[in-house]
């Protein structure tokens, strides 16, 4: 088959059927899903997931990492897979579309196929990374990470959990045992299908989200050290007060994304007091910092301003206060010929769309540095995501499928490039 045929189109009852069963593993009362990543529950989706692909006829790998990679072949073996995927694993109270939509929705174009008969010049892949969401194990996205070669097998296997237990040992309690070493799968085009997390379809009305790129993100560990004292006898004046310079810092941190906005964002998600009591002031506190913004100059822009902010009020209170870059990760711009491609067939399909940059990482913004890339992102109601109330409509995860569909087979289907 050449070309694309537009009136293609996934099973998108069997793809929501899905979506409801995989629910199941590790589902909340609350309706959403806890679904740690190397978790018990995880591994049983992962085992689901194999079987389903297998039941489709699509041969199954797992990397060093747990990384799964579902193969369906195509004419010409030779040429890179073109591939499509996301993760199983959720948040402590996540939903049942992060991550989730684009890993089925891969497997729903191949059983689509399957059922038109269709076979693709390029064989397709579809994946399920390890440790999207960071939750369990640090970093977020660590798989493809190390797959793009961010991480050796070694550093990835030796994290370890608040409990103590490595990536290693996780993997070994469900049974994923490696076919294959890290990168060594091939990969010729990734194509990730997800919610899109935020509100901007939603209220647009739009329906596919062509997204051009990935914006960049900058985490920091902090600790503010002042004076532990009685809370009843120290005069206010006489205070090292580390959480009055926490409260100082959140504001900052606020007044200074404003300034760069619209684009800028940055978040103090974490706050622990150290031996925290009732009439104690406290005399540490430990925080952790999120900034995001498109451009790699204006995080760099925030960063120095609020440096220059802590040296403020550190002075002025009387505290310590470090703060701690752990990581960054770079603005990454998705492959134009493909970004195309999603927005030509949104039009061919007449569907509503808009380009968008993704405000949130996802493990394609890591392929990025290796294969040509891009997303696709589809609503989710009022922009919940991270959440149990997350919820996606079944004409939407369908039609993001329908555009995953048609841009997997127009790459799959494309003349093979000269040796």
């Amino acid at each position: 088959m050449g070309g694309t045929r537009h009136n293609l189109r996934v099973d998108g009852a069997r793809l929501w059927a899905t979506i409801l069963e995989t629910s199941a593993f590790g589902a909340t009362p609350a309706g959403g899903i806890n679904r740690l990543t190397l978790t018990p529950e995880d591994g049983a989706v992962r085992d689901w997931f194999r079987a389903a692909c297998e039941a489709a006829g699509l041969a199954v790998g797992t990397d060093e990492l747990g990384t799964q990679f579902a193969l369906r072949r195509g004419r010409d073996m030779s040429r890179a897979p073109i591939a499509c995927g996301s993760h199983l694993d959720t948040q402590p109270t996540g939903g049942r579309f992060d991550g989730i939509l684009g890993t089925l929705a891969g497997l729903e174009v191949m059983r689509s196929l399957n059922d038109a008969g269709i076979e693709t010049e390029a064989p397709l892949l579809v994946v399920n990374w390890t440790n999207e969401e960071g939750s369990r194990y640090a970093p977020a996205m660590m798989a493809s990470a190390a797959y793009v070669g961010e991480f050796t097998v070694e550093d990835i296997l030796s994290r370890t959990d608040a409990a103590g237990i490595s990536v290693g040992q996780a993997l070994d309690s469900i049974g994923a045992v490696a076919t294959e070493k890290l990168g060594t799968r091939a990969i010729g085009a990734f194509v990730e299908l997800h919610i899109e997390q935020g509100p901007i379809l939603e209220a647009e009305g739009k329906t596919i989200g062509v997204v051009e790129g990935g914006q960049g993100i900058a985490w920091f560990d902090g600790t503010i050290t002042g004076f532990e004292s009685h809370a009843g006898t120290t005069p206010m004046p006489r205070r090292r007060d580390a959480m009055g310079g926490l409260a100082e810092l959140a504001l900052a941190v606020e007044r200074i994304a404003l300034a760069h906005g619209p684009s800028a964002v940055a978040t103090l998600g974490e706050a622990v007091i150290a031996a925290p009591s009732r009439n104690v002031i406290p005399g540490r506190v430990s925080f952790t910092l999120d900034v995001r913004d498109p451009r790699s100059a204006t995080l760099d822009a925030i960063e120095a301003e609020l440096r220059a902010a802590i040296a403020t009020i550190a002075e002025r209170r009387r505290l310590a206060i470090d703060l701690d870059r752990i990581w960054r990760k770079e603005p990454v711009p998705f492959d134009a010929g493909i970004v195309g491609l999603v927005e030509s067939h949104a039009e061919a399909l007449g569907l509503p769309h808009r380009r968008m940059v993704s405000g949130a990482g996802h493990d394609a913004c890591n392929l990025a540095a290796k294969v040509p890339t891009a997303m696709i992102f589809v609503p989710c109601r009022d922009g919940i995501s991270h959440n149990e109330s997350e919820s996606a409509t079944p004409s939407d995860c369908t039609a993001g499928a329908d555009i995953l569909l048609q841009t997997l087979v127009t790459l799959a289907n494309a003349p093979k490039a000269p040796a």
